[in-house]
């Protein structure tokens, strides 16, 4: 039988079924190629911590070509890369970040919620870039061949281009951690993605700053890997009868206060384990990232004003008592100014936001000109009042934010309802998940309390920017407060935030500008309800959780004690060489 010559193709495959056959694994790669791979993969690791250096530009479009060579369902390549550079940017997906980690923990039990805090696992701040893996949408599944019927196969071509990506910048000696720690709207609209376009997380990508032989998770003994022989079922899933494996392990995950590399650094260089300060060392870290080593000094700026709304019977105090306490913190005998002083912060600005009577001397006067609502049925301030004590607020927090602290305080009564009414426009939630006692309140006062903050939200309406709703529902003191956060942010201060109201103000601050956020440090954890969704939305951990009512920045004033501590450990504990 005669044979001829295979015609053999010039392009596409050049195999034929004979040379397959006598050589099924012939596609297999150089040994050892095979190596290298299965060694990348086994090294991959999740890394959080980066150094600042940049990545050379050739690297980067070698590891996207990666990601952009993954599988995907119809060949549709629905992945969007968005590569984020800009600190802005970042520093707005870390806030998102630092948020959603609170907010995770709380859903822990206590053991739990405090073991996630421990652990570090995000780096958004640290690495030199973002990438945010987007998938479009936008075709009809019906039209991309393989969707269909799996409507999200989409999706999962999405993750496969990040699988290829971490495995390239394994390969390239680059550091990648995934981070989901955002609610998908939110990183949407940081994005402006268009509808029909969701991520599927943030990519923190940069030259590592650990190198951690095995993964984070299971050397913190919060996980372990399953064997092989536990996942891997033969045929179907075994029947009901109580062989069937168990489900995945589900843990909320959060990550830890990212913190600037060198400031870190600094830490690990103690002869002690890495974080064993607790929280305490990530205030530190962020303090030390902001330029301070050692914080002498540092000022008090405590707030003052009434309100109308008190005429709804929603304070156990009379207006008098505001004066009373303002009078003896000019005085320096006031709890809030002796707790400062204590402290070792060497002066308390008393600022005079609208007590009732005339100016309080020895105040600085900082005082609404126009007319102020109960907030039921007229707005707190004049738009115009609104935006001059801010921007007085401001001014001082630049003047006095000089010396590196500025730790924030307020006096008014009512103000907590006033608080609650700002942070249920400000965060879109109902008046029950905030409206709390207050100091001396009883079941009577809380009702009326939640029907002020209803109505005034009914009045108000829903949507306001910051500055607005601070002018309908806030408080002249808390406009000067968020006026020094600002001011006291832009001087490179740290400020340390008291209660629930200064915490509120601390909140329209970083909403105005979003990398106030990085200078925050949380005092403490008051009792008011609303304190802690409010510390959640800043995603500021606490240093302190002592139950406190007093006001008058007490508990910021403890906290900047607590705090000047730990740097003095930072600076002179034991070293290790390298």
């Amino acid at each position: 039988m005669t044979t001829w010559p295979r015609p053999v193709p010039v392009i596409g495959d050049r195999t034929s079924a004979t040379e397959r056959a006598a050589d099924p694994a012939g596609w297999a790669l150089p040994g050892p190629d095979r190596a290298g791979l299965y060694r990348t993969i086994g090294a991959r690791r999740d890394i959080r911590r980066f150094r600042p250096d940049a990545v050379p530009e050739d690297v980067l479009t070698r590891v996207l070509t990666a990601a952009h060579q993954a599988p995907s369902v119809g060949h549709s390549q629905p992945w969007r890369f968005v590569v984020v550079r800009d600190a802005g940017l970042r520093d707005r997906a870390a806030v998102l970040t630092d948020r959603e980690r609170l907010r995770q923990a709380a859903q822990l039990d206590p053991d739990a919620g405090r073991r996630l805090l421990d652990l570090q696992l995000e780096g958004v701040r640290d690495a030199p870039l973002g990438v945010v893996v987007c998938c479009d949408r936008r075709t009809p599944a019906a039209g991309v061949l393989g969707r269909a019927t799996f409507p999200d196969a989409d999706l999962w071509s999405c993750a496969a281009a990040v699988q290829n990506l971490w495995l390239a910048a394994r390969a390239e000696g680059l550091g990648l951690g995934w981070v989901t720690l955002f609610r998908p709207e939110d990183l949407a609209g940081l994005l402006a993605l268009p509808d029909g376009v969701v991520t599927l997380g943030w990519l923190c990508l940069g030259w590592p700053d650990e190198r951690p032989p095995d993964p984070g998770l299971e050397r913190a003994g919060w996980s372990r890997r399953q064997p092989l022989a536990d996942v891997v079922l033969t045929d179907r899933w075994p029947a009901e009868n109580g062989e069937e494996p168990a489900p995945p392990p589900s843990r909320l995950r959060a990550p830890d206060q990212p913190a600037v590399v060198a400031a870190r650094d600094a830490g690990d260089r103690l002869l002690t384990p890495p974080g064993s300060l607790g929280v305490l060392d990530r205030a530190v870290d962020r303090v030390v990232a902001l330029g301070h080593a050692d914080l002498p000094g540092g000022v008090l700026v405590l707030a003052a004003a009434d309100h109308p709304l008190a005429a709804h019977g929603v304070s156990a105090y009379p207006a008098s008592t505001t004066r009373d306490v303002v009078e003896a913190a000019v005085a320096g005998t006031a709890v809030g100014a002796t707790a400062a002083r204590e402290a070792g912060l060497s002066r308390v600005v008393v600022v005079d936001a609208g007590v009732t009577g005339p100016a309080v001397p020895g105040a600085v006067a900082v005082r609404p000109a126009g007319p102020r609502g109960d907030l039921v049925a007229a707005a707190a301030m004049t738009p115009a009042d609104t935006e001059r004590l801010v921007a007085a607020g401001r001014e001082l927090g630049q003047e006095h934010g000089r010396g590196g602290l500025v730790a924030l305080g307020e006096v008014g009564a009512a103000n907590t309802t006033v608080a609650a009414a700002l942070a249920c426009a400000l965060l879109h939630v109902e008046p029950r998940e905030v409206v709390g006692l207050g100091s001396g309140a009883d079941s009577a006062m809380l009702d009326r309390k939640l029907t002020a903050v209803g109505a005034a939200l009914a009045r108000a309406g829903t949507g306001l920017a910051p500055m607005a709703a601070l002018a309908e529902l806030g408080g002249p003191e808390l406009a000067v407060l968020a006026g020094v956060t600002l001011g006291a942010a832009e001087a490179g201060a740290v400020v340390v935030v008291d209660g629930f109201a200064t915490s509120v103000a601390a909140l329209v601050a970083v909403l105005l500008e979003p990398a106030v956020q990085s200078a925050l440090v949380a005092g403490q954890r008051s009792r008011e309800r609303g304190h802690e969704v409010v510390l959640q939305a800043l995603g500021c951990e606490p240093l302190l959780d002592l139950r406190l009512r007093a006001g008058e920045g007490v508990g910021a004033a403890l906290a900047a004690g607590l705090l000047r501590q730990g740097l003095a450990v930072r600076r002179t504990a034991a070293r290790v060489d390298r």
